[in-house]
């Protein structure tokens, strides 16, 4: 690997990493802005901002500006090409066409000359029906980023975090299924590694709690509920993991199919993405959201709670920025490294967001998580032979 393309893979980690820890603290910094009772003196009677539907639709949006962002990219390349080509225009005379002639029948073409075995193949660009493929990925990173979002109203950031992580398990698993790897036996040890390093994260959420929590003076039953929930956040962001890495090993196989640049693959699943939850709102509120006023799938009153907060909006914009780049970055990283390096480094993060929330009061520090978050970390990193095994 050349020092060019060292540098420009440590710029796309970084990239990623930064993106990646703003997209979860303002997240669930939206997640804890009150929309109503914000006047009553108990905290444990406010009401906070649960949209899941409409922050993946905000997720999408964000995506999208990468798409526009592609076509002024390529409209701007364009027009340099049309002005260089217009600044230089050679006179050629009948002396030159006829020397040009002779040295034309003298050099041979290589135009029709097959690729040579083992050479450097050109793939083609995605275009017409081929388009419709990022559909699949733009599904599930729908699915996924639902489930994360009701989970992470349960869950802590780091907590939230950690579990994510479970991706390279799936994404390995998907790998062999999907890509034809081969998971060699120091793998299949980092893979169960990661999987006791997540158990053990999940379990740190139920038995420590995060601050207030629990109110004051709070029943039994309202404790069991809270714990009962704490189980519900891990396993709704445990099961989106299958999801993001069917995402993965997805883009991975498209973007070594056809030339696609990585603006425009997260613009397209944006685009795809959006129209899929644009069309699924009205249904949901018609046939969950209208019988549960208030609830995840009531549409107008979502519409509400966002418009008439300011601190929601604005949050919601940032988060659109921390997206469009984050998924950049991340479909970069996947075509310069492999999905299964995107999910590392995307587990990496974690300790930043952690730090972050700690400095933040968001949670309190857990010695069981810190176990897990080390076992988890310490599996990854020999997956992706970081590190070896000691045997």
């Amino acid at each position: 690997m050349t020092t060019s393309s060292t540098y420009h893979g440590v710029f796309l980690t970084a990239g990623m990493l930064l993106t990646g820890t703003l997209n979860t603290l303002l997240t669930k910094l939206q997640d804890k802005q009150c929309v109503g009772n914000c006047d009553d003196p108990d905290p444990s009677k406010h009401e906070n901002f649960e949209q899941p539907v409409w922050q993946t639709l905000n997720m999408f949006y964000g995506e999208m500006l990468c798409l526009a962002c592609f076509y002024l990219f390529s409209l701007r390349r364009t027009r340099d090409v049309v002005e260089n080509r217009d600044e230089y225009q050679p006179i050629i005379d009948e002396d030159d066409n006829e020397i040009n002639a002779q040295v034309a029948e003298d050099v041979p073409t290589t135009d029709a000359l097959p690729v040579v075995e083992g050479g450097p193949v050109e793939l083609k660009p995605i275009a017409g029906w081929a388009t419709l493929l990022m559909w699949v990925p733009a599904a599930c990173d729908l699915l996924g980023t639902t489930l994360m979002n009701v989970g992470l109203f349960f869950t802590t950031a780091s907590v939230y975090q950690m579990l994510r992580g479970a991706v390279v398990v799936f994404s390995g698993l998907f790998s062999v299924l999907f890509l034809g790897h081969r998971l060699e036996r120091f793998q299949i040890i980092s893979l169960l590694l990661v999987v006791l390093g997540v158990t053990i994260v999940g379990l740190s959420n139920i038995i420590s709690p995060a601050p207030h929590a629990f109110a004051p003076g709070e029943s039994p039953e309202a404790v069991d509920a809270n714990a009962w929930k704490a189980v519900v956040g891990v396993t709704m962001v445990l099961g989106a993991q299958i999801f993001t890495a069917a995402q993965f090993v997805v883009e991975e196989k498209i973007i070594h199919r056809y030339h696609l640049t990585p603006l425009r693959a997260v613009g397209l699943e944006g685009t795809f993405g959006a129209l899929s939850v644009m069309i699924a709102i009205p249904i949901l509120h018609l046939t969950i959201g209208r019988s549960h006023p208030g609830g995840y799938f009531d549409a107008p009153s979502g519409f509400r709670q966002i418009i008439d907060n300011p601190s929601v909006w604005q949050t919601s914009i940032y988060i659109m920025l921390s997206i469009a780049f984050f998924n950049y970055f991340g479909l970069s990283v996947t075509r310069f490294l492999s999905a299964t390096s995107r999910a590392t480094i995307d587990t990496c993060r974690t300790l930043f967001i952690w730090m972050s929330s700690l400095a933040l009061g968001w949670e309190t520090f857990s010695w069981i998580q810190v176990i897990g978050f080390v076992v988890l970390v310490y599996g990854t990193f020999v997956y992706n032979r970081v590190i070896q095994l000691p045997f």
